[in-house]
């Protein structure tokens, strides 16, 4: 346990230090991930005809892709913590075993997820929201994003593991190969070949697809775990401990899919009845959450960069940095999104013109949007980093129950609630409410546990933070860290 410690920067390096070294890599690319669709919003809203119902189209697409990003953090992030605790105890053969688990897992996924999306398109593009007027929008851009899906699974699992190998920077190269080719090719796409949304879709999964080729060559090439062909035999038993402990991302992001989905058919059955109609307040609604998904991402970056190094830590019993990891990420989490909501509430206005000049209801609403439904982002950075900071630790329960509690069970029935009770504006404040309430839950869950995570100094604890007495001993700590 002490040698691995040694050899691993994990285990000895400057908290500060490693925290800029993994952090910054992992915001620039989750950052960059989220600037794909608003790339194609941007360039869409500014050359696509009936552009205000063309953006409305990609919103009811996101949930798709959406579902595809969870899974790829579920594995991803989950096989990161796995790789971690079990580094963390000197096990490099079970953390290489997880790692192979984890690729045949994601290719597997895509390629069926893939299959029934295509099938069953138009069906889900009504579910998700479409109109009449945008429905033709929606399958022009929908068909090339699903044939990407494959890849965007491969981009969103690997990257996670590859950070966990101790090169994050590696990690961030292959996000800019993707977006940076989305940028160039979206604006041939759409200005020069005129291929409409099509054509930012198309620009879209070429980066994807560049992307993958580039993190599939840099798995198979692992640093600190030594893979050899029979890692790459799925092991039933280590992915539903690689889905345990991933299953809080792929739940904070799934659940996108269902807010997106309620989100888009409640807005558009208030705004029918009024003044914006039901196309405009589903295309606001989607660059608002673009501009927050990228706020988000920043946070969450900055959290699941030093997720493996938790993890290790926590696996090699080095408790003292444990918390000083969490305290360092949760005051940089909070002074980040206290920074951005200020501006977003200052100048909402330039924020939305550079999706577009879309007529003054479009404009009107998406400033009002804006103000209300990122209203309390500034509380976001306390959730996210707690609820990674449970995750990394094998705590999956907790992170789980805290990460359904923000989307599906307070988020997704006030919009219910406010739609059928108000209008189209009042629906914008379940997220403020949302956000504030879930930022409490996740402080005081973790107020409750705090000192009794930390008894696995003397005693093992169960998931629900209960000390098992009687218990003591490397083996039983360490397996109940991993499970």
């Amino acid at each position: 346990m002490e040698e691995t410690s040694k050899t691993n920067p994990f285990g000895t390096e400057r908290i500060g230090k490693l925290m800029v070294r993994f952090a910054v890599p992992s915001i620039i690319a989750l950052v960059i991930n989220s600037i794909y669709s608003v790339v194609d919003q941007i360039v869409i809203g500014n050359g696509v005809e009936n552009s205000d119902i063309a953006i409305g189209a990609t919103n009811v697409i996101l949930p798709l892709m959406m579902a595809v990003m969870a899974v790829g953090l579920m594995i991803g992030d989950g096989c990161a913590a796995f790789m971690g605790l079990n580094m963390g105890r000197g096990d490099t053969k079970k953390a290489a075993r997880g790692v192979g688990t984890s690729v045949v897992t994601t290719l597997i996924f895509g390629v069926v997820f893939t299959i029934l999306c295509e099938a069953l398109l138009e069906p889900l593009c009504w579910l998700f929201g479409a109109t009449e007027n945008s429905i033709s929008y929606c399958i022009d851009y929908g068909r090339p994003i699903i044939l990407g899906f494959l890849f965007l699974g491969i981009d969103m699992a690997f990257t996670s593991i590859i950070r966990a190998d101790g090169r994050a920077n590696v990690s961030l190269y292959g996000m800019l190969i993707g977006c940076i080719t989305n940028m160039i090719l979206d604006p041939i796409f759409i200005f020069v070949f005129k291929w409409g949304v099509a054509g930012a879709g198309w620009a879209t999964i070429i980066g994807q697809i560049l992307n993958a080729i580039y993190f599939v060559i840099c798995v198979v090439r692992c640093k600190s775990v030594k893979l050899e062909h029979k890692d790459f035999i799925p092991r039933m038993k280590i992915l539903g401990k690689i889905c345990l402990l991933g299953v809080s991302s792929f739940i904070t992001q799934f659940a996108l899919v269902i807010v997106i989905g309620v989100m888009n058919n409640t807005l558009g059955a208030c705004g029918a009845v009024s003044k914006y109609g039901a196309d405009i307040p589903i295309a606001a609604i989607g660059i608002v959450m673009k501009v927050s998904q990228i706020l988000v991402s920043v946070v969450l970056g900055l959290a699941t960069g030093i997720l493996p190094i938790i993890s290790y830590n926590y696996g090699s019993k080095q408790f003292d940095r444990v918390k000083e990891l969490y305290r360092k990420a949760l005051i940089i989490g909070t002074a980040i999104v206290v920074a951005a909501c200020i501006i977003v509430e200052a100048v909402p206005g330039p924020i939305i013109m550079i999706f577009g000049d879309n007529g003054t209801h479009f404009v009107e609403y998406a400033i009002l949007s804006m103000r209300i439904y990122l209203g309390a982002t500034f509380t976001v950075g306390a959730s996210i980093v707690t609820g990674i900071f449970l995750q990394a630790i094998g705590k999956s329960v907790h992170a789980t129950v805290l990460s359904l509690l923000r989307q599906i069970v307070i988020l997704v029935p006030a919009i219910l609630i406010l739609g059928a009770a108000g209008t189209v504006t009042t629906v914008l404040w379940a997220g403020p409410i949302a956000d504030s309430l879930s930022c409490i839950a996740s402080l005081v869950t973790l107020a409750i546990c705090w000192k009794k995570i930390f008894i696995l100094q003397e005693n093992p604890v169960d998931d629900n933070c209960t000390v098992i007495e009687g218990q003591a001993g490397d083996k039983e700590i360490m397996e109940d860290a991993v499970e």
